[in-house]
């Protein structure tokens, strides 16, 4: 991430004005925002970061699904087929905003020269006590998410 959008304001940050942590990741996806939302819409269905781990074992898909674009009010992503969190705000194309467990997360795309930055904060209210601990296991989950997501939307 660069310092320009570590700056930037994300939609998580009005649903959590005063956070205890704060995580960004982000990753250039060589594939236009038309080819990279989708993808972001489809987080729905499974996790997309170690399936062994976060969707008991059962695979992400690898191809893209016949799912209605993200609304506000759907469950953010499913584990083991079970939906789980909630979309608190989306704008088609640029940004979905979710909260699961605790945490609200912003997966915004930015446009760049025919490419697209994939950028990700991670906020929470509470839990200052295990937020470093959050951190470090949102750096290897989320990292994979967007390393997935982003090998997919280049195929």
């Amino acid at each position: 991430m660069t310092a320009a959008e570590v700056a930037r304001p994300f939609p998580c940050d009005t649903e959590v004005p005063d956070p205890v942590l704060r995580a960004w990741r982000g990753v250039t996806v060589d594939a236009p925002v038309e080819r990279v939302w989708p993808w972001i819409g489809q987080i729905r269905l499974a996790p997309y970061s170690y399936d062994w781990i976060d969707n008991a074992g059962r695979r992400s898909p690898d191809r893209l699904s016949d799912v209605p674009p993200p609304v506000v009010g759907d469950p953010f992503t499913a584990v083991a087929g079970r939906p789980q969190g909630r979309v608190l705000s989306v704008a088609n194309g640029e940004q979905l905003t979710a909260q699961i467990m605790g945490a609200v997360m912003s997966y915004v795309l930015v446009p760049v020269d025919g490419s697209t930055r994939l950028l990700l904060k991670v906020v929470m209210a509470r839990g200052r006590l295990i937020a470093p601990l959050v951190s470090v296991g949102d750096l290897v989950m989320a990292r994979r998410q967007l390393l997935n997501l982003k090998r997919l939307a280049e195929s």
